[in-house]
């Protein structure tokens, strides 16, 4: 890997970034650590040789809890070394004490991270979208990573994702329906759960035109509301799919048994603009507290 820092000093000032922005893209792995700390010098060495060997499936935050002590105290650490899983800007798991180098590996792989294969290295590096594989011959690279390394699942999650690129749902479907359970909460399977689940919505709605007119006809007409929103967020309209969805929300939130609430947390799952994200989850607070 090239252009992939696998292992990161982390600052108070730059904490946000490098830890909750950066468990949005992949999972972060926090050591809080000091010099005079005797079974931090047997884990820290672990640790960054994992994050090597992973070739970038994770990165490896390192704290420092004397020249950081607020981020210490942030976490109430009262020993250490002490470490933590983030995820999608949220602690998941953790560990204390030096655990040897199998337990930490067996500890990753619960969690569905196992090293990336040189191959998907080079994808993950690649400077820009125009030199990305050709979805289609991504689906036949992975299916046979998947086939000759059957006993790797996170295999099986990315020839998922990449059957989903292509259009192929009911593969890509059947596939992560039959992820093992540590894998099936992964952040990017339930990102797929929730496209597939908006796109079979869509198998037989009327076109969009008829939805529009049918909303300009009657605004409180929530089918129509709501496949029209699905159409947005499937189209790359988020912010007007989001709009629809909350609309939804405050005009009738029991609609089919609480669909708007749901159906904006799916959306939440499936759009990367963070910003957009955080603002409508306000919103959305805001409406279910009132």
């Amino acid at each position: 890997m090239t252009s992939r820092t696998h292992s990161i000093d982390v600052t108070t000032e730059a904490f946000e970034r490098d830890i909750i922005h950066k468990s949005m893209e992949m999972p972060v792995l926090i050591d809080f650590w000091a010099e005079w700390c005797g079974p931090c010098k047997t884990l820290k060495p672990i640790l960054e040789k994992l994050a090597a060997d992973y070739n970038g499936a994770f990165v490896l935050a390192k704290v420092n809890t004397e020249t950081e002590p607020q981020i210490a105290e942030a976490f109430q650490i009262r020993s250490i070394p002490t470490v933590y899983l983030f995820r999608n800007g949220q602690p998941v798991d953790g560990f204390q004490g030096a655990l040897p180098e199998d337990q930490v590996r067996s500890f990753l792989s619960h969690h569905g991270i196992e090293p990336l294969a040189a191959a998907e290295v080079e994808v993950a590096d690649a400077p820009t979208a125009d030199e990305a594989p050709d979805p289609h011959a991504e689906v036949v690279r992975l299916r046979h990573l998947h086939e000759t390394e059957p006993d790797t699942p996170s295999h099986a999650l990315d020839l998922a994702l990449a059957l989903l690129a292509t259009g192929a749902h009911h593969e890509a479907r059947t596939m992560i329906d039959a992820l093992p359970a540590n894998l099936a909460t992964d952040d990017r399977a339930l990102k797929a759960h929730a496209k597939l689940d908006f796109a079979a919505q869509l198998e037989n709605a009327p076109p969009r035109e008829v939805l529009e007119a049918a909303i300009a006809t009657d605004e409180n007409d929530m089918t129509a509301r709501h496949l029209l929103a699905v159409h947005d967020l499937l189209s790359g309209r988020e912010e007007a799919g989001l709009s629809h969805l909350l609309f939804m929300l405050q005009k009738d939130r029991g609609f089919q048994d609480g669909l708007p609430r749901k159906a904006l947390i799916d959306a939440f799952r499936i759009i990367d603009d963070e910003a957009l994200v955080s603002a409508y989850r306000r919103k959305m607070s805001s409406l279910l507290l009132s």
